[in-house]
């Protein structure tokens, strides 16, 4: 991205580029990410249909798994059709507000994916720690609340992203975002003013929710392990395990790309750019559709609702 010595005032519109330095070949970069959308969308959709509809999933486990799969079809639904339109069609204007609010979207779903995520492992810990009483610790009402609590914790946390940028950044060196999607950071170095405020408040967001749910996770699954090594039957040991593995694969899944992806963009400088931005972009599709394959395949309630489908 170029800088010059004009600036623009607020602009009304902004231009998406994709992925620079790959701007020849987007178009087949779109197919692998039109087939991740559809698989995310389809298969999250299709979780949902097996939870509503079988009275013995209504557990907080699938609970939890319902809001994880709607969580992860609005996050994908506001990433990729524009990137498709970018990829395939060259639509790469957008509006400077519609570009706010795909911005406040995308950092508010990823924000509410790890809180149910820790939501989740906390779930795992009564059940496996403390069998006796997880019925009545996590009641319909509890789940309700808790999933109220995390999408709220995420909308407040994001909010000021857009406030920042709203109030403080008027003027800005250029309209082209070299990236896919409207990403905090890359709007924020398009500005022409002072930015160090926008930059410490995503810092903060981001290591308040990555080192807070990242910790307590981590630890509810030692508790977990330690717990299940304990179990003086082999069956019971290996029924724990099993209920934990597709938990564990999605949270590692989630967050190693993550970790992945911000470190490239801080301290990657020789990394070529279209390299951080492919993974970046990769690092929101994945999850959503891998997740839904993950619990079909690990969890064996699920599976034996979905062989009866195909069976009917």
């Amino acid at each position: 991205m170029s800088i010059s010595n004009v600036t623009i005032l607020t602009p009304s519109v902004l231009t998406l580029i994709g992925i620079p330095g790959l701007e020849s070949v987007q178009s087949w970069i779109g197919i692998p990410f039109c087939a991740m959308y559809l698989t995310a969308v389809l298969g999250n959709s299709w979780l949902l249909s097996i939870i509503r509809s079988e009275r013995s999933l209504r557990e907080p486990m699938y609970l939890f798994l319902a809001m994880l799969g709607a969580t992860d079809i609005a996050l994908s639904t506001s990433v990729v059709p524009k990137m498709l339109g970018i990829f395939w069609f060259h639509v790469s204007e957008i509006y400077f507000d519609a570009c706010l609010l795909q911005m406040w979207l995308i950092h508010t779903f990823q924000c509410i994916e790890s809180g149910i995520l820790l939501a989740m492992a906390l779930d795992r810990y009564v059940a496996i720690c403390s069998p006796l009483r997880h019925a009545a610790i996590f009641t319909q009402q509890l789940v309700t609340q808790i999933g109220a609590a995390v999408t709220l914790r995420a909308a407040i946390l994001v909010a000021p992203c857009l406030v920042l940028i709203k109030c403080r950044l008027h003027l800005y060196h250029t309209t082209v975002i070299s990236h896919s999607y409207c990403e905090h950071m890359a709007i924020v170095k398009l500005a022409a003013g002072n930015i160090r405020v926008n930059k410490i408040y995503g810092l903060f967001v981001a290591f308040t929710v990555a080192v807070f749910d990242l910790t307590i996770i981590t630890l509810s699954y030692v508790q977990i392990f330690m717990a299940v090594f304990r179990l003086p039957q082999k069956e019971a040991r290996l029924k724990a395990v099993h209920t934990c593995v597709p938990h564990i694969c999605v949270f590692l899944q989630l967050y190693l790309l993550a970790f992945f992806s911000f470190f490239t963009h801080r301290f990657g400088g020789q990394i070529p750019p279209y390299i951080h931005i492919l993974f970046s972009s990769i690092y929101l599709v994945v999850p959503p559709c891998l997740n839904p394959l993950v619990y079909g395949a690990k969890t064996k309630q699920i599976r034996i609702q979905v062989t009866k489908m195909f069976r009917s």
